[in-house]
């Protein structure tokens, strides 16, 4: 869950909303960045101790594999596989992309796959 948007509640019950930047794995110590405290008070960076948090909760949507396969079928039909559990898509065989983007292949086809990433990923954040 590093570099995602988290809630954090803690046992005293106060909750911060922030970026997660990293979590001690020994002790479940974490750090936020661009954190609020829960009557919003933003605060740079919020440090709490593992012996204080109750349950941290993503807030971030998880990536839609399926629904951008779909809309890379309607610019080229029948030239999709997804492989949902890899977490890829490979359109005609040649390029293949993942939550980031186009990570194989090049030339007009994986020019025209990364604008239709990007365009789904503009789309999708707006919906957040």
């Amino acid at each position: 869950m590093a570099d995602r948007h988290v809630v954090v509640a803690t046992t005293a019950g106060k909750t911060f909303t922030g970026t997660l930047l990293g979590i001690n794995p020994d002790n479940m110590s974490l750090c936020l960045s661009d954190a609020k405290d829960d009557e919003g008070k933003v605060l740079n960076r919020v440090f709490l101790n593992g012996n204080v948090i109750a349950h941290i909760l993503s807030v971030e949507k998880p990536f839609d594999l399926k629904a951008l396969a779909d809309r890379l079928e309607k610019v080229f039909p029948t030239m999709i596989r997804l492989y949902e559990d890899k977490g890829f898509i490979w359109v005609m065989d040649k390029v293949k992309v993942t939550e980031k983007g186009v990570v194989e292949g090049s030339g007009p086809a994986a020019e025209r796959v990364e604008k239709v990433y990007a365009s789904f990923i503009a789309e999708s954040k707006g919906k957040i």
